[in-house]
């Protein structure tokens, strides 16, 4: 059996926040006792950040001026050189979730041109003759639940032809009427987005009404910023032509580790919309 080495979390969730010890545990299994030339762990968090292919070449500086962006950073001897006894060996550890300097801590985000990561690694240093051993592991950072309560405005909304953005044929279009309100747009990560749709009036057959998340994501430097919007999820409310003035009722959960609270720094912003589809049978 070669030698085997892991990082096990104290929290199964792995869900930590700013201010508190990431605790766990270094597992190192070998068949016979081996001479190693340290171990150290380290601890670390970064903002990567990236154009899509339309905008490589507009912002020649962006690749010169960002590099990963550190926002976390901790390295510890766990053991000085010296040898193992054969069989598994326990090493504890635990560090501070503190951000490095006047840096501030984000909550983990898997985004298409923003990701923010927080990990944890050991390498064990070995012979020349011996390959060095490391492993990694990614623990989740989040925002520490608020006393103070975002204020709940419900917003309604109304959507006919003439409402409608970037349309060109406009006359093409079928008359409908489609209200509805959402019950607050300022939106916790961890709860559900709620609210109600009614259609009104349509003049053409509904195929299907769907909700669209989408990402809207803006990095860059000083001499420009490219913005992209991607789709995270899409779902279904309603199936085939829903009775005229019946209230459907709105209900997404926001899938974590693809969405995050809305984000605006110097160099990346992230903010989150979502999108009403109403598919007619042309």
């Amino acid at each position: 059996m070669a030698t085997t080495l892991d990082i096990r979390l104290k929290k199964a969730n792995k869900i930590y926040h700013e201010g508190e010890l990431v605790q766990g545990v270094l597992l190192i299994n070998c068949k016979s006792d081996f001479q190693h030339q340290g171990i150290t762990l380290t601890m670390e968090g970064s903002v990567n950040l990236q154009l899509s292919a339309k905008s490589v070449g507009l912002f020649e500086a962006f690749y010169n001026s960002i590099k990963p962006i550190q926002i976390l950073h901790y390295s510890v001897e766990v053991s000085k050189p010296g040898r193992l006894p054969a069989g598994r060996t326990e090493m504890p550890f635990e560090l501070p979730l503190k951000p490095k300097g006047n840096k501030t801590l984000f909550e983990t985000y898997h985004g298409v041109f923003v990701n923010i990561q927080y990990t944890v690694k050991v390498e064990m240093k070995r012979s020349v003759l011996s390959k060095d051993l490391s492993k990694s592991s990614e623990f989740i950072v989040e925002y520490k639940q608020k006393s103070e309560q975002s204020v709940v405005k419900p917003v309604p909304f109304t959507i006919t032809p003439e409402s409608l953005q970037n349309i060109r044929e406009r006359s093409g279009l079928p008359k409908f009427v489609v209200r509805g309100k959402m019950d607050s747009v300022n939106c916790c990560i961890s709860k559900p987005l709620t609210g109600e749709i009614i259609v009104e009036q349509c003049a053409a057959p509904i195929k299907s009404i769907e909700l669209q998340l989408v990402r809207v994501e803006t990095c860059g430097c000083a001499e420009g910023y490219a913005k992209d919007a991607t789709e995270i999820q899409n779902i279904q409310i309603a199936e085939g032509d829903v009775c005229r003035g019946f209230t459907i009722p709105i209900f997404m959960i926001f899938p974590r580790l693809f969405t995050c609270p809305t984000l605006a720094t110097s160099n990346f912003k992230v903010v989150n919309r979502m999108k009403i589809l109403i598919k007619i049978t042309s």
